[in-house]
């Protein structure tokens, strides 16, 4: 009897997901979508005007997953669960993407600081004619942060390649006063709300 295949395809090039995935024993391969080059990203993380965030967000994972799931079938891949995460950052309303800067990453975290701002996480699988999404989001109080800390934090490599120019599981862990709800979230995958979704749309795929 042919054993059954368990695994998911995971859409994201972020090393966090891939650690919490593995923390909750799923098996997963790589699908990867394409961020960048002469013809632009696979799938545009571009905010329409006045685009609400929990809309962005819930739109840009269907859409990642969407087409990573058109790419498996492409490429005659074996039919497995896809699953892609996106996370923002928010503040009175507003989404903060990626910094291109250190004086962008700067001004972010001066807006931060000594603030309450919300982070939000969508993760969605699309399996066959299956297409679901969930959205989790905590809200992370940061201390009041000097300009000297936030100026040497932004020296570092770590903000660059994080929404709204932090990593909660790296050396911003000490700017942060109080968090309401996920940490795994934050990291970029809640854990609960993934395990959840999976249950739904894949249970073979998470075991416990």
């Amino acid at each position: 009897m042919k054993p059954l295949d368990r695994k998911i395809y995971l859409a994201s090039k972020s090393p966090r997901r891939r650690e919490l995935l593995r923390q909750i024993g799923v098996d997963f391969e790589l699908l990867m979508l394409r961020t960048e080059g002469p013809r632009g990203p696979d799938v545009s993380e571009e905010v329409f005007a006045g685009e609400d965030p929990l809309v962005y967000v819930a739109r840009v994972s269907n859409e990642k997953a969407a087409f990573a799931w058109n790419i498996a079938l492409q490429r005659r891949l074996t039919p497995r669960p896809v699953l892609t995460a996106d996370t923002t950052v928010t503040i009175d309303g507003e989404i903060l993407g990626k910094p291109a800067n250190q004086d962008e990453a700067e001004a972010m975290l001066a807006r931060l600081s000594g603030r309450t701002h919300q982070v939000l996480t969508s993760v969605a699988v699309h399996f066959h004619d299956v297409a679901e999404q969930i959205t989790q989001v905590s809200q992370v109080r940061f201390a009041k942060l000097s300009p000297e800390a936030i100026r040497t934090y932004c020296m570092t490599p770590e903000p660059y390649d994080k929404a709204g120019g932090y990593g909660i599981q790296g050396l911003a862990a000490m700017f942060v006063e109080h968090i309401d709800g996920s940490h795994s979230g934050i990291m970029g995958l809640p854990l609960f709300e993934t395990a959840q979704l999976l249950r739904r749309t894949a249970p073979a795929c998470i075991t416990t």
